[in-house]
């Protein structure tokens, strides 16, 4: 059975320029502002003397089939910094991450795919990694090809596309088969109002097959359609915990 088990995660990233003068600086206004207290406490040092930042501070959760998860809070919360520590991108310092299930990440538009090849290199390599192997690559090109509308660029190398074609693509080859565990960033939400309805759709569609969903988003109209259940970050920590609807509304008294 898929699952998530998050248990006392812990994660920092080091400042390799602290020692500049301009940084001090910027980190004495912080320590010594009105809300120095809780900035303080997310500054340290490491073994090996170097200031650190804690980006996530004992985070706590767990999620079962059924659980549709939403992460919600202000720029700097963690929600981004935690799906990439659940995806394997980034390694705790303390605590544990287990996930068990097939899991699909869309983090980031370029995540994965090679610059140098072309698009359809690209979903072969993906098709090779992450797809369901009953469905056949011809089937895997016509889907994404279709969805992503670049005609003869899907035969072009991708750093000669876009950004807005970049995605189009991602966004096609990361919902072309549906996994267990989806972690999904707001960069969906990117592209013009054709492509945003087109996808909405597609991904509903994926989303109605994965069995655990976690997905961040600034808009708590987006959670409130999609999750069952939302996660409130705050400074990189669980602030609160529960249901969609109980959240949505403490976090809109902020």
């Amino acid at each position: 059975m898929p699952h998530i088990d998050v248990e006392n995660l812990h994660l920092e990233f080091p400042l390799y320029h602290a020692e500049s003068h301009f940084l001090k600086k910027r980190l004495a206004d912080a320590l010594g502002g009105s809300d120095g207290g809780s900035i303080a406490t997310r500054f340290a040092q490491d073994a090996k003397k170097r200031t650190v930042v804690d980006v996530l501070r004992g985070v706590n959760f767990t999620a079962r089939p059924g659980d549709r998860i939403g992460l919600i809070g202000r720029n700097g919360a963690g929600k981004t910094t935690l799906l990439r520590a659940l995806a394997g991108i980034y390694e705790p310092v303390q605590g544990r991450v287990r996930l068990e299930g097939t899991v699909g990440a869309l983090l980031d538009a370029s995540l994965g795919m090679n610059p140098e090849l072309t698009g359809r290199e690209n979903v072969r390599l993906y098709m090779r990694q992450c797809a369901d192997p009953k469905m056949s690559l011809e089937s895997l090109y016509q889907d994404i090809e279709g969805f992503a509308e670049l005609g003869h660029y899907f035969d072009l190398p991708i750093k000669t596309y876009s950004s807005g074609m970049s995605i189009r693509l991602a966004f096609g080859m990361a919902t072309a088969t549906a996994p267990q565990i989806l972690l999904m960033d707001e960069w969906f939400l990117a592209g013009d109002g054709a492509f945003l309805k087109k996808a909405e759709a597609r991904l509903l569609r994926m989303i109605e097959r994965v069995e655990i969903l976690l997905v961040s988003s600034h808009q708590p109209e987006i959670l409130a359609r999609w999750c069952n259940r939302v996660i409130w970050m705050d400074g990189g920590r669980v602030r609160a915990d529960g249901k969609c609807e109980h959240i949505l509304e403490q976090y809109s008294k902020i």
